[in-house]
């Protein structure tokens, strides 16, 4: 069963293992960036909102659940001469992490959203009834009170993308996706797949765990 883990084998599951990580972190680091401020900006429009804008809300709503009702497959094409233009090539890791990015900020927008609701409405009539600005209702009370429903969200999406990630390997995006395409289906090696299945698994076991002890230790601040 292991004549097929060579040296040079090893040393492609160590590469491939690199570039989901790298794939993964980035992704999810950057839309998360574009996700957080935009899950803020449709609970502050919706209604009952700081800034409540029903029509705007609505517009920018229905634009992030039109990416994310979009399979990721199809993304990963659609997007193609987008991806193109912003790393000069639609193959490899630096490929993939666009059509990632772009997956994950509305699915991180809408976690945050959620999380942002859990938060008790009192708390921000207090505020404002203080002279609270919008920004330091933001800051001071509505993150800091939804931060571990935001870690929670963030986790999820961190172990989403570890799936949309192998996914990317489809059309040679790299990562263990790729490993497990190239090595494990097209060249009829089932232990070389059921390896990359197996270190995905543990992998999404690392993300789940550091997200869950995250979310006890700001539970308990």
């Amino acid at each position: 069963m292991f004549e097929n883990f060579s040296e040079m084998m090893l040393e492609l599951f160590a590469t491939s293992l690199w570039e989901t990580i790298v794939m993964v972190g980035i992704s999810g680091v950057v839309g998360g960036l574009i996700g957080i401020p935009l899950g803020v900006f449709l609970r502050l429009t919706d209604r009952g909102g700081v800034l409540e804008n029903s029509p705007l809300n609505k517009t920018v709503g229905w634009l992030v659940n039109a990416v994310r009702s979009t399979p990721f497959i199809i993304l990963l094409v659609a997007i193609i001469p987008f991806t193109r233009l912003i790393t000069g090539s639609s193959i490899g890791t630096a490929a993939a992490v666009v059509p990632l990015t772009l997956a994950a900020a509305p699915f991180i927008a809408r976690l945050v959203e959620t999380a942002l609701r859990e938060v008790d409405n009192g708390l921000v009539e207090a505020a404002q009834s203080m002279g609270a600005t919008t920004s330091q209702i933001v800051w001071k009370v509505l993150l800091p009170e939804a931060l571990p429903g935001i870690v929670a969200g963030l986790t999820i999406s961190f172990v989403s993308l570890t799936g949309y990630s192998a996914m990317a390997g489809a059309i040679g995006g790299g990562g263990l996706g790729d490993l497990g395409i190239r090595y494990g289906y097209q060249r009829f090696l089932p232990d070389v797949m059921l390896a990359v299945v197996v270190i995905l698994i543990f992998f999404v076991q690392a993300i789940q765990s550091v997200g869950d002890w995250a979310v006890r230790r700001l539970s308990h601040r």
